[in-house]
């Protein structure tokens, strides 16, 4: 069984000041139509808001596979209710080999401006075809327009050679004495504990760091940073970007080691950073996870589900994907989720809930009015 969001639509509030203010009609768990009255087929996306109008960019999922076998769309909108499809924004091709090969894995791509460049740049995780899940690696994409198409440019794994900055020379230490021939027997509290202590991290250090689900955050200073799920999928990193946000600085940090993060979120509101992972059940649905921090490099303190209300202990049957600010409300802020359905990824459905906050600022996702519970097909 797996829960589903039985909604049509759903009239969504913001908190601002503790004030709600309404903001329209956004249709959540049913089939979300475009301008041309077809499904919208952006999965796993992330949205950027440019000169008055705001862009979606989404996997493109087929009937019958994960895999990419069309690429990742854009769509556009000025108001978050009525989308119209602008195409492919970065297509899979047909060259054998290529790293964009149709079949290939194109997951969570993110968008962001670079105003000193006039460029738009793309992140998303990229697996190669017929090799699973083991590349676990990111890829970059630029455009000089929004709607693409995007150029793509190389895939990666990130920051080799390279320790986290938040590791300590005795934690250094500690590091380098693992030997994964020790630790051959997984899921003990004594692989546990050397996860923790940097095993995989240690073991990817010359080839580069796994990345796998991911999303970008550009601050108010103007840098960007790379998050994403490493270290077969126990450990967060942060990373820098450079200044023209194609490839990165050098600079990372280790987020909960060992906790089995995945699907990062992250916004800020009133001077604190917050974000809102899953965890790690494949395709099925789990419980949010809340972390915050006063700056981007931490410390970051996880708290509990910000999720309450019925099924919330399921994130409401969807996996996080997104946090939108909404331009012009101030600490109003969208939670986009993905409602999965892997025997046919093309219905996967969405899930847009408002974020509201509580007198001490910390954020809450409240359920839809309607929820029910539904046979996944």
């Amino acid at each position: 069984m797996f829960v589903g969001v039985g909604v049509t639509c759903l009239l969504t509030s913001f908190v601002s000041c503790a004030t709600p203010a309404a903001f329209g009609v956004l249709c959540n768990g049913e089939e979300w139509m475009d301008t041309q009255g077809n499904p919208i087929n952006a999965h796993g996306g992330g949205v950027l808001y440019h000169q008055g109008t705001y862009y979606w960019y989404g996997e493109h999922k087929s009937d019958f596979t994960t895999a990419a076998m069309v690429g990742i769309t854009c769509y556009a909108s000025k108001d978050l209710r009525r989308w119209e499809n602008c195409g492919v924004a970065l297509s899979v091709v047909d060259s054998v080999g290529a790293d964009l090969e149709r079949g290939c894995v194109m997951e969570r791509p993110k968008v962001i401006y670079n105003e000193t460049m006039k460029q738009f740049v793309m992140w998303f995780h990229l697996e190669l075809k017929g090799k699973g899940y083991s590349a676990a690696r990111t890829a970059v994409a630029v455009s000089d327009s929004p709607k693409g198409p995007f150029r793509y440019v190389r895939s990666m794994r990130v920051n080799p050679d390279v320790l986290p900055i938040d590791m300590s020379d005795k934690q250094w230490g500690e590091m380098m004495q693992l030997q994964p021939k020790d630790y051959k027997k997984w899921w003990t509290k004594r692989w546990y504990a050397a996860v923790e202590k940097g095993l995989f991290l240690k073991r990817d250090m010359a080839t580069g760091q796994m990345a796998r689900d991911m999303t970008l955050f550009k601050d108010d200073d103007g840098k960007a940073y790379h998050i994403y799920s490493s270290e077969e999928n126990m450990t967060l990193h942060i990373a820098e970007l450079s200044a023209d946000y194609c490839s990165h600085k050098g600079k990372y940090i280790r987020v909960a080691p060992g906790g089995m993060n995945e699907a990062p979120t992250i916004f800020k509101h009133k001077g604190t950073y917050w974000m809102i992972t899953s965890g790690c059940t494949g395709w099925d649905p789990n419980a949010a996870r809340m972390f915050s921090a006063p700056t981007i490099w931490g410390p970051w303190t996880q708290h509990e589900n910000p999720c309450v209300g019925e099924h919330s202990e399921l994130t409401f049957g969807a996996q996080g994907t997104f946090v939108l600010p909404v331009e012009g409300r101030q600490g109003a802020f969208l939670f986009m989720a993905d409602v999965w359905k892997p025997k046919c990824p093309s219905d996967s459905r969405y899930l847009w809930l408002p974020i509201t906050f509580t007198a001490e600022w910390t954020p809450v996702i409240m359920r839809p009015n309607v929820v029910s519970v539904a046979e996944n097909n």
